[in-house]
């Protein structure tokens, strides 16, 4: 298998997924972040959609960046003038090519030598405004393969220098994309990249099996999000063929966690905790057999480094810890215990994980000290906490918090009371180290609306993680004590 080049779709299919909508600065952000990653070709929206996405277009295009800024297009001038007016490098035109397809969009009123003409008057017209053409059938996996390949002659006799094989409703099976990548691969002279959705898990090995069929090119999203079930998933292809087929890409894989953070944080779209690569649990472990060997040998329990992709390993402690897991986190908390002590925190620890609770850090840390006898003096304490918001109204949080003894009040704004609480301790806390949320969740543990709520946060500092937990009836509260919790463990 040759070196594949990349065409990253986040921009473009990546933003239909549901709920998903992107400004013009970040999208700025992504683009640079995906250049950065290396990615050849950046698909960075439709210039026909809407102002935004022209907008966005023609602002990455005015960037200088290293990637092929490209354009989706349908087989409409219109399309093509939008693109070229907003400064795209190429397009990546499709056209209809199965039965389904072409009836449904044409109404029947046109037929499968009627898509050829138009697909040709539309390429060349994009060849004469300047434009490099990556043509694609749509739903080309539910095409007549025979059909396929007179549609693509006629592209390539127009001027597309590139073609794409797409499997628009992820029907594709591995065996198939590679029989017909390598029968379309050995039809023309011209790179055929291949293009996969997710609706039945297959969009990875599908990319993959095309690749082994000689494709030279294929199309991803960052962290596989896209339409109903996403797309083929950046980091996924990109670690599988470097690890498991030795195909090296321009990825710079180190890269990739961070990259894969920005599109979770800036479309809202969370990572599932059991996503390959980049999923919290990925290089997370709680089996005291796994933990214990890990330390011993990482690759027992491990494919691949954490460190490899830009990440760190966790211990986590749970019902399924082990003497391995509390003595390494021990160490790292600098406590030492007897066996007897040993035996009585890891029993605590799992009693807490039995109850159906999540074990956090600041827990962890509890139980310890508590067994122990040891009393820690909490270096920030809340002193005082007002919140006003309403209708009209910008929530506005002001903290009173006393940080190793010295007061320190602030006041902050957000997007809602508890981000504004976040946010004015986080304020407070300026120059006693950089300090950032990773990660919110709640849960309401009772019914009705004096529930208990349930808080876990993730802080991180530098290269340091902790969960904290708060429990409280009012959630700004059980937020701000969890909050407090965990920074009382970083600082």
């Amino acid at each position: 298998m040759k070196e594949p080049l990349i065409l990253d779709t986040t921009l473009r299919d990546g933003e239909q997924t549901p709920g998903v909508s992107l400004s013009v600065e970040q999208k700025l952000m992504i683009a640079e972040a995906l250049d950065n990653l290396g990615v050849d070709i950046i698909e960075a929206g439709t210039a026909i959609a809407s102002e935004g996405d022209f907008n966005s277009i023609r602002e990455i295009s005015k960037r200088g960046l290293n990637a092929e800024i490209c354009s989706f297009s349908r087989i409409k001038k219109e399309d093509v003038d939008a693109a070229a007016d907003a400064g795209a490098d190429s397009l990546f035109m499709v056209a209809p090519s199965s039965r389904i397809h072409i009836e449904s969009k044409f109404k029947g009123k046109l037929g499968e030598e009627d898509v050829i003409k138009l697909s040709v008057e539309a390429i060349e017209y994009a060849k004469d405004r300047g434009l490099i053409v990556e043509f694609g059938g749509e739903d080309a996996s539910r095409a007549d393969l025979d059909f396929i390949k007179r549609l693509y002659h006629a592209a390539i006799d127009a001027g597309a220098v590139r073609l794409t094989y797409t499997d628009t409703v992820g029907v594709l099976v591995p065996e198939k994309a590679e029989e017909v990548l390598r029968v379309l691969s050995n039809e023309f002279d011209a790179p055929v990249a291949i293009h996969c959705h997710d609706d039945f898990g297959l969009a990875t090995a599908n990319t993959i099996y095309g690749i082994k069929g000689g494709a030279l090119e294929f199309h991803t999203t960052v962290n596989g999000i896209g339409e109903r079930a996403g797309n083929a998933s950046l980091e996924e292809v990109v670690v599988a063929l470097k690890v498991l087929y030795g195909v090296q890409t321009k990825i710079k894989i180190e890269n990739i966690y961070n990259t894969s953070k920005l599109i979770e944080k800036l479309t809202r779209v969370a990572i599932p905790l059991n996503k390959p690569i980049v999923g919290e649990n990925a290089f997370t472990h709680e089996s005291g057999i796994h933990t214990s060997a890990i330390q011993r040998d990482s690759s027992t329990y491990e494919p691949i480094t954490p460190e490899m992709v830009g990440r760190k390993r966790q211990l986590v402690l749970g019902k399924h810890a082990g003497g391995a897991s509390v003595k390494a986190i021990m160490n790292e908390l600098g406590y030492k215990a007897t066996e007897e002590q040993m035996k009585e925190i890891l029993l605590r620890i799992k009693d807490v994980g039995d109850k159906g609770k999540r074990v956090t850090d600041a827990d962890v840390r509890t139980i310890i000290e508590t067994v122990l006898q040891i009393k820690r003096e909490k270096r920030v304490k809340l002193e005082d906490l007002s919140i006003v918001s309403g209708i009209k109204v910008t929530p506005t949080a002001s903290v009173k918090l006393k940080i190793n003894g010295n007061e320190k009040i602030e006041a902050a704004v957000g997007v809602g009371p508890v981000d504004a609480a976040i946010n004015a301790i986080k304020k407070a806390l300026t120059g006693f180290g950089d300090i950032k949320l990773v990660s919110y969740r709640v849960d309401a543990i009772t019914g009705g609306t004096d529930a208990l709520v349930d808080v876990v946060v993730q802080l991180k500092s530098g290269d340091k993680i902790v969960t904290a937990r708060g429990a409280r009836t009012d959630i700004i509260m059980a937020s701000v004590e969890a909050v407090l919790e965990g920074l009382n463990m970083l600082i």
